[in-house]
């Protein structure tokens, strides 16, 4: 018999953290997947940073990675979350959860089906409400970033970042040719323009503006040209490195808006596991 309600977050990136961080709060049994070699940015606030460092801490929540599926209920025992290497994401058909969130952010629905659990739900462009989810959240900073969207989509991907601290796409610091990426910054270090804060392969890569560096993907990742790789913030508030962000947070609470307003459609399955 469950006791906790079981949710599967597919993407335990920046965003993705923020649902499974609400959802756990909220009481859920939640189990993160993502690549065997994560991509993620804001590695410090990332689950997926796990499968890389076994264990972390994020605002309180203890994170840990796990090998198998069926390891999760010794995490949750530990009220820890579990993260997994499941590309495929076979959890879901392990677990049935009563909620699969799809945080990926492809900008395209990879595989997620409406009846993968009770209530599904995806974030950002690229899923359509009530066909292949039951709510979409936008993810798109501005006046609608965290609605859930009932019927049809999110609104399309600009291309352009969100603006933080007054910098928009300057603020992104990409891959400038293709190879493996190595760190020669940390997250939470203070740079300055044309600081080196990476290289790929032997080329190195250059702060673009002053701030805090407050992402940068994991050291040895193989990397294509332009794509995107680190993160400054101009306000340059270190302790900002080290907590889940305004919009992760704001995601995360239109995804427990939904799966509390369709609460009687997983509650119904509960309901017939007790039985």
């Amino acid at each position: 018999m469950r006791t906790h309600p079981i949710a599967v977050v597919k993407g335990a990136g920046d965003l993705g953290t923020g649902a499974a961080y609400r959802l756990w709060r909220a009481g859920f049994h939640v189990l993160c997947t993502d690549l065997p070699q994560p991509l993620a940015i804001r590695r410090s606030v990332a689950i997926a940073s796990a499968i890389y460092d076994a264990r972390m801490t994020i605002d309180g929540a203890m994170v840990e990675r796990i090998i198998f599926v069926d390891e999760a209920v010794f995490s949750w025992q530990r009220n820890s979350i579990p993260v997994v290497a499941d590309a495929a994401t076979r959890s879901v058909r392990v677990l049935r959860p009563e909620v699969v969130v799809d945080a990926i952010m492809a900008k395209q629905n990879t595989g997620t089906q409406i009846d993968d659990a009770p209530v599904v739900i995806g974030l950002g462009p690229g899923f359509s409400a009530g066909q292949d989810c039951h709510a979409v959240i936008e993810t798109m900073r501005g006046h609608n970033l965290g609605r859930v969207i009932w019927n049809g989509g999110a609104a399309a991907n600009t291309g352009v970042p969100g603006n933080v601290g007054g910098a928009d796409a300057q603020r992104i610091v990409r891959a400038p040719c293709a190879g493996q990426m190595y760190g020669r910054k940390a997250i939470g270090d203070i740079v300055k323009p044309g600081d080196i804060i990476a290289q790929v392969g032997a080329t190195v890569v250059t702060a673009p503006l002053g701030g805090v560096l407050r992402g940068l993907l994991h050291d040895g990742v193989a990397v294509v040209e332009n794509m995107k790789i680190g993160d400054i913030d101009p306000r340059a508030e270190v302790s900002y490195c080290y907590s889940i962000s305004d919009k992760s947070l704001a995601v995360g609470g239109g995804v427990l808006e939904a799966v509390f307003a369709l609460r009687d459609r997983w509650q119904a399955v509960m309901s017939t596991e007790e039985d």
